[in-house]
């Protein structure tokens, strides 16, 4: 069960990133994306806090910055016109393996 509240850990941490940029620098123009922040950060530390109980700190923390970096840079390229170079890709790449070896190894 720790592994599930992880994986949804992280895609907490995907939506809190992405309110983030959504709420342009926490502006009172956009209080909706400041409250979606707070909800999603809050939601993705308990799971996280719960993820910690059956995982070691360094694996849970690896695996949930792990899948918001990647999942981040995902929404980035499909929602923000951001763009990603070959080297961009095959580290991003190389970071999503790793996250599956350390689950695999733990």
């Amino acid at each position: 069960m720790s592994w599930i509240y992880l994986i949804f850990a992280g895609l907490l941490e995907i939506g809190f990133t992405t309110a983030l940029k959504l709420s342009n620098g926490f502006s009172l123009e956009r209080p909706k994306y400041i409250l979606v922040f707070g909800a999603f950060a809050l939601g993705s530390f308990f799971l996280l806090n719960l993820a910690m109980r059956g995982i070691s700190l360094g694996t849970a923390y690896a695996v949930w910055t792990g899948i918001g970096a990647a999942g981040t840079a995902l929404v980035g390229v499909m929602y923000f016109g951001e763009t990603l170079n070959v080297l961009q890709v095959f580290f991003l790449s190389l970071l999503i393996v790793s996250i599956i070896g350390l689950k695999l190894v733990s």
